[in-house]
């Protein structure tokens, strides 16, 4: 599997095989790490009976969870269970189900290399991929800084985009850390990332004690420069522009519409991060929190603003960006949301948003992904994944000539990709919000504050 990961050969393989392998290795990782619970659960817990029969048999698991023959170093669970499991982290010893879902995880990179040759044809990406392969974390994070000084982070993000949740996963299952192994683990199964970023493994609970803000939306009037730039075709491209007009400094832009059936609906374009601290509810913080958890101040503040504007039992359309595009989610998983308004189409540009689910069946949910850009795949699934989104999900990925990261990211840049570079993504989102072309009614302007 090594020779596969880190070399580029001139017979690419078979990207669905590779990815029905993946899948396959993931569920087989599932089950080891679930017996490997219940054999350390029997070996180290207190439910085999005591005397001459519970002795040989406590022995006999006892191996079975320590032997790199057998389970490897699979300690699991509570107890005596998860002291020896740090024990195994703390001294890099293997276990079976972590090698499997490694390996797993090298698949989905080798299949993600075969449309992206880069990743494993740059010298400096396969050092990094080397080096985690080798256990040499401190070797991979100092080759990683490298990169950075020689190509900038614009390059090197834009480079490990394809492939970098697989990556930040497989670091996770490896290294010595033991707060980030639950991350990398639903990343490697193909579940969403929910209890803790894969990085440091700060869990989600914490980012959610930090962003306890209750939200709040100030209608204002803006700048007569802002009301003329803005868009009123009802394109995508359109809407788009907007989000990149109105900035993130915690500006929400309503737009009602009324169709060509004469119904009156709402298009409400939700801007991305804004920065790392601040009083927006769009800033880093916010952002981390929103990825795992459904109800933050940024999309509180937004149901504040709605409230002010759109009558209940109106149709929106969400549309956002980066940030944006995760809370518009969010709120269309929110059932006491959805039990206010019809939410009928949610457009997520640029955003992490493929574990999240709308809470109404109906609702149609558009991901417009550049293959380059690293935002979307922050919640564990890639724009080259292995596993298939539901059928309520559309998904449109492409790659442009910037390779950088984060000009790809930006709204402008999305933008421009939906005008110019892919118009079949362009008219099945302009086909999907139709009832939303027609004549424009005055926009209204909110400033949104965490507090």
């Amino acid at each position: 599997m090594t020779d596969a990961l880190t070399a580029v050969t001139g017979h690419e393989p078979d990207v669905d095989s590779l990815h029905a392998m993946c899948r396959l290795l993931a569920e087989a990782a599932d089950g080891v790490g679930e017996a490997s619970r219940y054999a350390s659960e029997l070996a180290l817990g207190s439910r085999l009976p005591r005397g001459s029969r519970g002795g040989p048999a406590r022995r006999t698991l006892l191996r079975a969870i320590t032997d790199p023959k057998g389970l490897g170093w699979a300690a699991r669970g509570r107890g005596l269970a998860r002291v020896g499991r740090l024990v195994g982290v703390f001294t890099s010893r293997e276990s079976l189900a972590v090698s499997l879902a490694v390996t797993g995880l090298k698949g989905r990179i080798r299949a993600a290399a075969v449309h992206h040759p880069e990743l494993l044809g740059d010298p400096d990406t396969a050092k990094v991929l080397r080096a985690i392969e080798e256990d040499r974390q401190r070797e991979a994070v100092r080759v990683f800084r490298a990169i950075l000084g020689r190509k900038g982070a614009e390059r090197t993000f834009a480079l490990l985009a394809p492939a970098f949740a697989d990556i930040l996963a497989w670091n996770a299952l490896t290294d010595e850390n033991p707060l980030n192994d639950e991350a990398g683990w639903e990343v490697a199964t193909g579940r969403t990332l929910t209890g803790a970023e894969p990085v440091l493994g700060v869990a989600a609970r914490v980012w959610a004690f930090l962003d306890r803000g209750p939200g709040r939306a100030e209608p204002f009037i803006p700048a007569p420069a802002l009301a003329d730039r803005l868009d009123t075709t009802g394109t995508i491209a359109g809407y788009v522009r907007n989000i990149d007009a109105v900035g993130t400094d915690g500006t929400l832009l309503v737009q009602p519409v009324t169709g060509p059936d004469g119904v009156r609906r709402y298009v409400v374009q939700l801007a991305g991060m804004s920065g790392l601290r601040g009083e927006s509810p769009q800033d880093l913080l916010g952002a981390v929190h929103a990825v795992a958890r459904p109800s933050t101040p940024y999309s509180r503040a937004v149901c504040q603003a709605l409230r002010h504007v759109v009558p209940s039992g109106a149709q929106l359309a969400l549309v956002g960006h980066s940030l944006g595009g995760i809370t518009a989610m969010n709120l269309a998983a929110d059932r006491d949301f959805c039990a206010v308004y019809r939410v009928t189409h949610v457009i997520a540009i640029g955003s992490p948003v493929d574990g999240k689910r709308p809470a109404d069946p109906r609702t149609r949910v558009c991901s417009l992904v550049n293959e380059h850009d690293v935002v979307p795949s922050l919640e564990g699934r890639s724009s080259v994944s292995a596993y298939a989104l539901p059928e309520q999900f559309t998904e449109f990925t492409w790659t442009d000539d910037t390779h950088a990261f984060p000009l790809c990211h930006a709204a402008e840049r999305y933008a421009h990709n939906l005008e110019h570079d892919v118009p079949d993504a362009r008219e099945h989102v302009d086909a999907e919000l139709s009832a939303y072309r027609g004549r424009m009614g005055a926009a209204r302007f909110f400033r949104l504050y965490d507090r």
